[in-house]
């Protein structure tokens, strides 16, 4: 088995979920005491959210890079970053080690392809909405991105940061996030992205017929499989 290094704390919330869904997987292929083998690097969140704010994603690239060396110099076999927004330093942070790196975006696209899905809703933090670093990834896949628009934007980013990254669900968002994903629905897609570690903690698939796609959930399941990939 490879050992797993989880770059993580952007949020906790969401990397406890990692930790979970990785551990859950290794022991359902594996059975027993089966546990999965990872190194964590859980950093600040109020340093990177302040960086992010500013725009100032260099320092935000410096950051992870050195976690991320961190994680290789202990041992980890290859990289997972546990947020979809910091993929948008995911080229430093390749440069800066030596071990393959388990993109999110990537990984979400293989599963849509899989799936047949040709066009999806995107929900995340706007930074991830907006910038072309996810989307690109998901269109050169040959998938059509639709986003909400800018009040819906607004309101999933504020969410995002001000309740669910603080473990605050709070039910009034959840519609909302359901009246959106309803809408991005009757623009055409064929389904909605998750596109930020944390949303899959407000809604899911049994709160809407709209198909879901977790990011975490995905990334979490590659992750296992290149784990146990021999």
């Amino acid at each position: 088995m490879k050992t797993i290094g989880l770059l993580g704390g952007m949020s906790w919330e969401s990397t406890q979920t990692y930790y979970r869904l990785l551990n859950e997987g290794v022991k359902a292929r594996l059975g027993g005491l089966h546990s999965a083998k990872l190194i964590l690097y859980s950093v600040d969140f109020a340093e990177i959210e302040a960086l992010q704010h500013q725009g100032n994603w260099p320092g935000t690239a410096s950051i992870l890079s050195r976690a991320a060396r961190s994680l290789e110099d202990a041992g980890a076999d290859f990289l997972v970053i546990g947020t979809n927004t910091m993929h948008k330093v995911a080229p430093e942070i390749e440069q800066a080690i030596r071990i393959p790196l388990l993109h999110i975006a990537d990984a979400t696209a293989g599963v849509l392809k899989r799936d047949g899905v040709s066009s999806v809703g995107l929900l995340g933090t706007r930074f991830t909405m907006e910038q072309d670093f996810y989307r690109e990834r998901l269109e050169n896949a040959g998938i059509r991105v639709i986003v909400p628009n800018v009040p819906e934007r607004e309101l999933i980013h504020r969410v995002i940061y001000e309740e669910l990254c603080q473990g605050s669900i709070n039910q009034a968002s959840k519609q909302a996030y359901l009246e959106i994903v309803t809408t991005l629905a009757g623009r055409g897609a064929d389904a909605v992205i998750l596109g930020c570690t944390e949303i899959g903690l407000l809604i899911q698939q049994t709160d809407t017929p709209v198909a879901l796609y977790d990011t975490t959930e995905i990334h979490a399941a590659q992750a296992v499989e290149k784990a146990l990939d021999t």
